[in-house]
């Protein structure tokens, strides 16, 4: 798929597509006229690249546990630093909060419709 499409179907600009194509995060193949061809693996990678970035994670921690989100899994890391793991560890903790967080307010709101809806059944 050309650029544009892959823009469409995540919700990514043009331009940062080509940022973490220049930053090794996604990959494409160059067509004879030069376009970039994505294959359809790229629209989960960058789904997930930008779910990394949304929880604070940096593009050069990300591209260093890109192999561990592909099936099978890959897992090799000659440069992990002890700084790396760290960070890491932080943005795991921070989005098993998160995490929390939002399952705490997913129930909540179920609790509220369920109750509505006991209370108004014109409200289902």
């Amino acid at each position: 798929m050309r650029i544009g499409e892959l823009s469409e179907r995540t919700g990514t600009s043009r331009r940062l597509l080509r940022y973490y194509e220049e930053q090794g995060l996604i990959i494409s193949e160059r067509q004879a006229n030069g376009y970039r061809d994505y294959g359809e693996p790229s629209v989960d990678r960058v789904i997930q690249v930008r779910g990394l970035l949304d929880a604070g994670l940096p593009t050069r921690i990300i591209k260093q546990i890109l192999p561990c989100l592909d099936k099978p899994r890959q897992i090799y890391f000659p440069d992990a630093t002890r700084e790396m793991l760290e960070t890491l560890e932080a943005e795991r903790d921070r989005m098993t909060r998160r995490a929390e967080c939002l399952l705490r307010n997913r129930d909540a709101i179920t609790e509220y419709l369920d109750a509505v809806r006991a209370y108004d059944p014109a409200a289902s």
